[in-house]
């Protein structure tokens, strides 16, 4: 061959990958084989090898519907390297993963119901996480209860899969005092610091840099604490996001930045934003590990997270984590939702049909089927689960009701009007002439 016609290594791995030899490629290149559902691969990203040949991104002809092209299949394969790493774990954790699982769904539906219903006059914003449950679950399941997290807007399903309080959650959300806020935080802004929960928070794209601080505060004192920074689809737009996994990267700082890629924004499909097929794809240049999985497999979630924590831990720097999943319900409030009935309807930038074939992929089910597959558990056992979680469900909307309202004079408590008030006080007591500038 002469000179002038040869290929380097680069250009002849993106000719076979257009060409649909992307599975074969990444295998030869030491990366984890095609995982079952919407051509999945797994493991460390090779940069010159795409995650998958096929993705929803990049496509500026998606129409509501396109959505079940990436339906994973109906059951979680269990076969497979995902699936026995998830069946080595202790059976009272796994039974645990399953309790928090239903404690998420359970709560947030009653949620749903209560709002729609309008009996408690509950308002303001409330972003429901019904059908992501396995990505907090199997992201959680490989944390210890030191690690950190950073939430998002949708946070309940993390908050609770970490530990979270259903009686000060739903007093929360009736804005009681007795509530994780003391009433005056709401849904967006919960969390609880003794289980290393730096909260949900409004401000799109905002878990980065606060995971990123809390992995370096960990550093600092010499510890292997990692952090967990989720976000969905629509904040991987943010401006902070590259900047933030370029620097963990150049700094080794041990974060897991954990895509939940709905497809959907807010409403707009992010196959039309999103100019590579996947989120992850988009830092595949900074030589670090990438994992692309069924968002709704709690057995793929808990695999790849189990490996980039042992990756975060030896003092590697971060990993990227995605997963493809799916939201029930609209962006925030119920739009489409009805009291009883799980999932939202009639909305625009979706169909109908896809959100009952979603549902049917349903990952609390799924993980259900798993382990009675793999006999890992009884019915018997995860009946009395599921009954046990309605109940404390149930019980923390009655401990909310019967919770306290707070005094209006603590509204002014830990702001800055609070210490404005102090500092007059001081003056006032002092006799000095405070500055005017």
């Amino acid at each position: 061959m002469s000179e002038h016609n040869r290929i380097d290594r680069r250009t002849l791995l993106k000719i076979m990958g257009s060409a649909g030899a992307t599975a074969v490629v990444s295998s030869a290149c030491g990366t984890a084989g095609a995982e079952s559902g919407a051509g999945l691969t797994g493991g460390k990203f090779d940069k010159t090898v795409a995650l998958a040949t096929g993705g929803p991104g990049g496509n500026q002809n998606w129409q509501p519907g396109d959505a079940v092209k990436f339906l994973p299949p109906q059951q979680i394969p269990t076969s497979s390297a995902a699936s026995d790493t998830m069946a080595a774990l202790p059976k009272e954790k796994l039974l645990d993963i399953f309790s928090k699982m239903n404690a998420s769904r359970k709560w947030e539906t009653a949620m749903k119901d209560l709002f729609v219903g309008g009996k408690d006059g509950l308002y303001g914003a409330f972003h429901t996480y019904v059908g992501e449950e396995a990505m907090a679950n199997g992201v959680m399941a490989a944390l210890n209860p030191d690690d950190f997290i950073a939430s998002t807007h949708r946070g309940h399903g993390h908050l609770i899969a970490k530990g979270g309080e259903l009686n000060r959650m739903s007093a929360e959300i009736f804005f009681k005092e007795t509530g994780y806020n003391k009433g005056y935080g709401g849904s967006m802004h919960i969390l609880d610091m003794s289980k290393g929960i730096m909260g949900a928070n409004g401000i799109v794209g905002a878990s980065y840099y606060l995971a990123a601080g809390a992995a370096i505060r960990g550093k600092v004192l010499g510890s292997t604490q990692v952090a967990v920074a989720f976000f969905g689809d629509g904040a991987a737009a943010s401006p902070y996001y590259f900047s933030a996994v370029r620097s963990c990267a150049n700094y080794k700082v041990p974060v897991i930045f954990v895509n939940e890629n709905n497809f959907q924004y807010m409403g707009v499909p992010m196959a039309k934003t999103a100019p590579t097929k996947y989120i992850s794809e988009y830092t595949k240049g900074l030589d670090l590990p990438h994992h692309l999985v069924d968002g709704n497999d709690v057995t793929a979630v808990f695999s790849a997270t189990k490996a980039a924590v042992e990756w975060a831990r030896s003092g590697k720097g971060p990993v990227v984590i995605e997963g493809i999943t799916y939201r029930w319900y609209d962006h925030a409030g119920f739009a489409g939702g009805r009291v009883g009935v799980d999932g939202a309807y009639g909305l625009p930038y979706r169909s109908d049909d896809e959100v009952k074939q979603w549902i049917s992929r349903d990952p609390v089910a799924r993980y259900k089927t798993w382990l009675l597959s793999k006999k890992l558990a009884s019915e018997g056992e995860l009946a009395k689960i599921e009954s046990d979680t309605q109940a404390a469900v149930e019980a923390s909307i009655a401990f909310a009701r019967q919770s306290k309202d707070p005094d209006p004079e603590t509204g002014v408590l830990n702001t800055h009007f609070s210490g404005a008030v102090a500092a007059t006080q001081f003056y006032n007591r002092s006799g000095l002439t405070r500055p005017t500038t």
